[in-house]
């Protein structure tokens, strides 16, 4: 009899997760309950896939409220009535209008009103009255008692006991922003939506058994029901699947001469199987749509990467989704589909940042917004952001917040921090609010809202009310559509080697790229900065350690670095192995099965593969039972039965085979810690290929790929580095100036960078736009008069223009600008921006005495505006270094102690195993080369660091396997000059 229950995704509102709500609800009696989320359809499939495990037979439908002013409940009779509910409750979500009094004519739902909005009113068939057990009293002198017929019971159920009405109270607060003694009574529910046992609400009814007849008999009338577990997305892409098999077949022997320049036998047998398995599953539409999509890409001359473990498909390859030849690396088709796989296989495609909002509307608009959508995702409360809530609510200042975030322990606080301490372990973990899902969409066979109801997040796309684990449960399987800087620095770079020299160079042609003795070099030395997933420190030292220059380690490396297999310990054990011929026989000695399942990888688990491999070979658990494992690592898939079951078996297989339980749990454990968090064998070679472009187009055309780098927001360094990059390898780099830069940076001449405009802190874009506008409309401008005659400019963005020396083609010195400046535009004022005159007013030339200048002054502007100098950081330094040792000394220094100076680029700060601090530095010499350093506990205690710029280091030099670095034991910052020294 429970018409109007409430989960946590309620939001702001309900306390229960959806188990929680019918686990007590079953508890209680109860065999029968509707859901109904307030203006949300998040828990509805989910709920119905686990209801039975409750013995409940449940209901859905939406609570529709303005605020927490219900207007109405609707109640789906069936599938189509679901869909009706998620069309109306989208659409209004969309237009932000408030839901009306009365519901619209729904086909296939029933509809019940709150017992104080509908008094007298006209009821249609499907519409009902609901009364709660405090409104019977009222019920006597209503003339509602007179339509018998037209009475439900409603009982609101919110929370399920006292704890979780203060619960719900909070998180009220919390969303209207009020403390919680402000908290209006009408803005929270009563303490009678409560969920009580069934046969409590029955007898309480049981003067008005008219009321329990037709709720019994509402609920009867419903039934939804999902087939879970079955494929529901776009069925076909041409509108056959026969057709759609008989174009994926032509197109792949297409790009069979594309690839291959032929039909090597190899490669035609693989294809025939492969080819046959996407028949059988029927997923050749999901193959054409993401074979369409790149098509699209192509045509458009956007950069784009297929990866995920999409890149074991020959097929894929063939049609250009992915660039990952999978024959060549031995990665096997049945990794990412086999006879056991019910759910379409899944593509990751990344595009550069500037391209993927007009792919997703290519998607929309190809297959329809009734049938596309993007997916959605809950944002939960923190541990420590809901301190911070439940502090505001009840009125505490910020330091005493950050007093109970520092120390939440109730045995140390007072009443209002052991409140806060108490109720953040109930708030914690509950969904805030919907969001969008990195890169998935969903192309559906269905209309969308048969499924759930959408909201528009600021990108303007409908977005789906549930999360991927429901979607994948109910067979709606994503399109991953990613977007990253990487591509855009590709492109870019592609683009102006074609303007500046003519040449064309095809991205998609890896084979070139990798056996490029240039690129070959640059990896192995860990000459990576700009590149794609390979320039950070500890990518570098990895690199370095390995050897890496070819595809294969490159491809392992990719995988090895992820932090699951570093925090196993297995990444130090690859490379260990991969150096030491002795450590790889007594490894295969002493667990020879193990080894030889891994042997390409040393008896090391690097890929997603080898925990399949490792269930499937050395635990025997079916391909099927092998997958679930492999996905079964995410933190949400652990909680279920089926994870656990996989579990149990894999160590009862392992046992029964005479591994000891020490060797089976270590086992498991590499696993555990790292199979989350590994790539798929076929996505670190995405990821490679990816490498292997951008270190081509680094290798032959470093200016244009490092000015391409900074111009789509540079990576993991500040810009100064790639502008420093882009020095060792012969650039200039030039200010920006008013005549020869752009918004971004630009190269002149021969190999002369200049920065962008756009790249001035302060500097307004739109006066950017403005200046850029004018010089294209009219040329370049004549001297500084001529710029204040032709642009109407305000003093402040002059001033920005003149301190970054935009104006020194003109004139040089910097105060005699300023000075002129003030005398043309004084009239203006300093806060608004002037407006153009038709004739500029006569204005007269000062003499001015000789002002004093130091070069200085330019490096501080620069660093103000810039943010770097662009004279070198050591000319900076207050006493030069007596110091002269060089990167490059090191070598010839192992094991010694040394002092030396370095400029500081990047800290890792990390944890010991026994919880204490330590850090990784890395760093400039004079010439720009590296040096690394590391800081056990006693030295990055003693000497921590103080902000960017220059070190003396004094500490011990070190090697492993060929990667130097220095352990140091001291350091201290040095000073760098000021102008008051120099006046």
């Amino acid at each position: 009899m429970l018409l109007n229950c409430h989960s946590y995704y309620s939001l702001g509102y309900g306390t229960l997760s959806p188990h929680a709500l019918l686990e007590k609800a079953s508890k209680l009696g109860h065999s029968d309950l509707c859901l109904t989320d307030i203006n949300n359809t998040s828990a509805c499939l989910e709920s119905l896939r686990i209801a039975k495990d409750f013995g409940i037979r449940l209901r859905i439908g939406i609570d529709f409220r303005n605020g927490v002013k219900q207007q109405f409940i609707g109640i789906a009779k069936n599938n189509l009535g679901f869909m009706e509910l998620n069309r109306y409750l989208s659409a209004v979500l969309k237009s932000k209008a408030p839901f009306p009094d009365r519901a619209p004519d729904f086909e296939h739902c029933y509809i019940v009103y709150p017992f104080n909005k509908m008094q007298d009113s006209l009821l249609k068939d499907w519409e009902f009255i609901g009364v709660g057990h405090h409104e019977l009293g009222k019920l006597k002198f209503s003339p509602l008692r007179l339509k018998p017929s037209k009475l439900v019971v409603h009982q609101e159920v919110s929370f399920s006991n006292k704890r979780e009405f203060n619960t719900h109270r909070l998180l009220r607060a919390i969303h209207d922003n009020v403390l919680l003694s402000k908290l209006p009574p009408d803005h929270q529910a009563k303490p009678s939506e409560n969920l009580p046992p069934y046969h409590e609400l029955r007898s309480s009814f049981i003067n008005h058994p008219e009321l329990i007849y037709n709720t019994e008999k509402l609920l009867d009338n419903c039934q939804v029901q999902f087939e879970f577990g079955v494929n529901q997305n776009k069925k076909t892409f041409t509108g056959s699947p026969q057709a759609d098999f008989e174009l994926l077949e032509r197109e792949c022997w297409k790009g069979m001469d594309y690839r291959f320049g032929g039909r090597p036998r190899h490669a035609v047998e693989r294809l025939r199987h492969e080819l046959d398995v996407l028949q059988q599953k029927e997923f050749a539409a999901y193959f054409l749509i993401n074979w369409d999509l790149v098509q699209y890409a192509l045509h458009k001359g956007y950069p784009y990467v297929g990866r995920g473990s999409g890149a074991n498909s020959l097929a894929a390859y063939l049609l250009r989704i992915t660039d990952v030849e999978p024959i060549e690396l031995d990665l096997y088709f049945e990794r990412f589909i086999n006879p056991y796989r019910a759910s379409p296989p899944d593509f990751d495609i990344d595009f550069s940042w500037t391209d993927r909002d007009d792919i997703t509307h290519y998607l929309f608009n190809k297959y329809g917004y009734d049938h596309t959508v993007l997916l959605g995702s809950y944002i939960t409360f923190k541990h420590k952001s809901v301190f911070r809530e439940l502090g505001k609510v009840f009125g505490l200042p910020g330091d005493e917040i950050e007093k109970i975030q520092r120390n939440p322990d109730p045995n140390q606080s007072d009443n209002y921090a052991k409140w806060i301490i108490k109720y953040s372990e109930y708030i914690a973990g509950l969904p805030s609010h919907l969001s969008v899902h990195a890169c998935g969409i969903l192309i559906a066979e269905k209309p969308i809202h048969y499924y759930c109801g959408t909201f528009v997040p600021p990108k303007n796309f409908p977005t789906t009310q549930f999360d991927m684990e429901v979607a994948e449960d109910v067979g709606l399987h994503k399109f991953d559509i990613l977007s990253q800087r990487g591509l855009g620095k590709i492109y870019d770079a592609v683009k102006l080697v074609k303007q500046r020299h003519g040449v064309e160079i095809d991205v998609h042609n890896t084979l070139m790229f990798r056996q490029d003795n240039k690129v070959k070099k640059m990896l192995k030395t860990g000459e990576t900065i700009g590149c794609f997933y390979v320039e950070s420190p500890a990518m570098r030292m990895l690199l370095t350690k390995l050897k890496a220059d070819d595809y294969l380690r490159l491809v392992a490396a990719s995988s090895i670095i992820r932090p699951g297999v570093a925090k196993s310990g297995m990444m130090r054990e690859y490379i260990i192995r991969f150096r030491d011929k002795a450590r790889r026989e007594k490894a295969k000695k002493e667990l020879p099965e193990l080894y030889n399942i891994l042997e390409e990888t040393y008896g090391v688990m690097v890929y997603q593969e080898d925990v399949m491999k490792v269930a499937s070979r050395f635990a025997e658990l079916s391909l099927a039972e092998a997958d679930i494992l492999r996905r079964g690592m995410s933190w949400n898939f652990k909680k279920r039965t089926e994870f656990a079951e996989v579990r149990d078996k894999f160590f009862t297989n392992c046992l029964k085979k005479g591994y000891s339980k020490k060797v089976v749990s270590e086992i498991w454990s590499q696993i555990e810690t790292f199979a989350s968090f590994a790539f798929a064998k076929g996505h670190s070679a995405s990821y490679a290929v990816e490498s292997f472009q951008a270190l081509y187009l680094k290798a032959h055309y470093p200016t244009e790929y490092m000015v391409a780098c900074i111009n789509n927001g540079g990576g993991f360094y500040s810009r100064s580095l790639y502008l420093h990059e882009a020095k060792k390898f012969g650039a200039i780099v030039e200010a920006p100036c008013i005549n020869r830069s752009d918004i971004l940076c630009n190269i002149r001449s021969l190999n002369t960078i200049f920065i962008g405009l756009g790249m001035i802190q302060g500097l307004e874009f739109k006066i950017v736009e403005k200046i850029l506008l004018e010089r294209n409309r009219n040329g370049a401008f004549l001297d500084f008069d001529d710029f204040c005659d032709r642009l109407s400019i305000g003093i402040e963005q002059v001033t920005l223009l003149i301190r970054v020396g935009a104006f020194r083609a003109f004139e040089p010195d910097k105060k005699k600008l300023l000075w002129r400046a003030h005398t043309l535009l004084s009239t203006e004022s300093l806060a608004a921006e002037p407006t153009a005159k038709l004739f500029a007013p006569p204005t007269k030339n000062y003499a001015l005495p000789q002002l004093w200048h130091h070069q200085l002054q330019d490096a501080y502007d620069e660093i103000e505006l810039l943010g770097f100098p662009l004279q070198s950081p050591w000319d900076l330094l207050k006493f030069p270094p007596s110091e002269n040792l060089k990167a490059s000394d090191l070598p010839d220094l192992l094991n010694k102690n040394v002092t030396l100076v370095a400029y500081l680029v990047h800290v890792k700060r990390t944890k010991t195993s026994d919880g204490k601090i330590m850090h990784f530095g890395t760093w400039l010499d004079r010439q720009g080369q590296w040096i690394d350093t590391v800081h056990f506990p006693p030295a990055a205690s003693a000497y921590p660091f103080r902000g960017k710029g220059h070190y003396r280091i004094s500490g011990k030099v070190v090697e492993e396997y060929d990667f130097i670095t220095i352990e140091v034991a001291k350091q201290e910052l040095l000073e760098v000059q000021n102008l008051d020294d120099q006046a």
